[in-house]
């Protein structure tokens, strides 16, 4: 009891607004639905189940949908220096070239370039870095650093590993 007397009750967690049904409560409320993402095409490819789509592990959702990082210098494709394509790891989309890849010493795979339309960029949350997305399923990818002239193209794509997947050139040979 409080000094007022009345009991504590816990927080509600949902609110009256959040739902749509029935007022009468004869029907149990059904969410509102998820506003479409304006920017995906038709908005089909904002769903996150999309038929198309790479199902993602509970690390790759972190990143890819929900714009986590993934710790530097633990990626898998920092240090790859294969000849190939990196691709968006939920849809499949190219989006670097390793010739446009370079060693930047910041923990994560950069790439000075990326694959003409592929990529799009937005302000990021904290108002001050660029966002880079998969420019086909809006997949996070990483941020874009310009002016630090790590390359003549003065452009550094930082991007997290566990948002790409390789495709080499020429495939490997099995081994023996």
């Amino acid at each position: 009891m409080t000094e007022t007397g009345s009991a504590l009750r816990p927080k509600e967690t949902t609110r009256a607004r959040d739902f749509v049904g029935d007022r009468a409560g004869s029907r149990p409320p059904r969410p509102l639905a998820k506003p479409k993402n304006p920017l995906s095409s038709a908005g089909s490819v904002s769903e996150p189940n999309h038929p198309e789509w790479r199902k993602l592990t509970r690390a790759e959702e972190r990143v890819i949908v929900h714009q986590g990082t993934e710790m530097s210098f633990s990626g898998e494709y920092e240090h790859n220096t294969r000849v190939g394509t990196y691709v968006c790891k939920r849809c499949g989309t190219a989006l670097y070239r390793s010739d446009d890849k370079f060693d930047a010493g910041c923990g994560w795979p950069s790439f000075d370039q990326e694959l003409p339309g592929a990529v799009r960029r937005i302000p990021d949350r904290d108002g001050t870095r660029v966002e880079i997305r998969c420019a086909k399923c809006d997949g996070h990818l990483g941020h874009v650093f310009e002016g630090e002239r790590f390359t003549p193209k003065n452009s550094r794509h930082c991007v997290n590993s566990i948002s790409l997947l390789f495709v080499p050139s020429t495939p490997e040979a099995p081994s023996r």
